[in-house]
């Protein structure tokens, strides 16, 4: 068994768009495990409406 192992993890969530109201998108999380257990998470990364993948730091929704 490794102690230090990187796991992608794909689920789907919903947001809401002023402009285009409520949307599914595919959000990838990059986590890195100690042991099996989940400590940080590397990267996160959502693909848009029109196909393009954005950091989800970039993408705020709260103004």
């Amino acid at each position: 068994m490794k102690i230090f192992h990187i796991k992608r993890k794909i689920k789907y969530q919903k947001y809401y768009s002023s402009a285009m109201g409520m949307l599914n998108s595919r959000v990838t999380y990059i986590k890195k495990y100690f042991l099996g257990i989940p400590f940080k998470t590397i990267h996160t990364q959502r693909v848009t409406y029109y196909g393009e993948v954005k950091k989800s730091d970039d993408c705020n929704l709260f103004i």
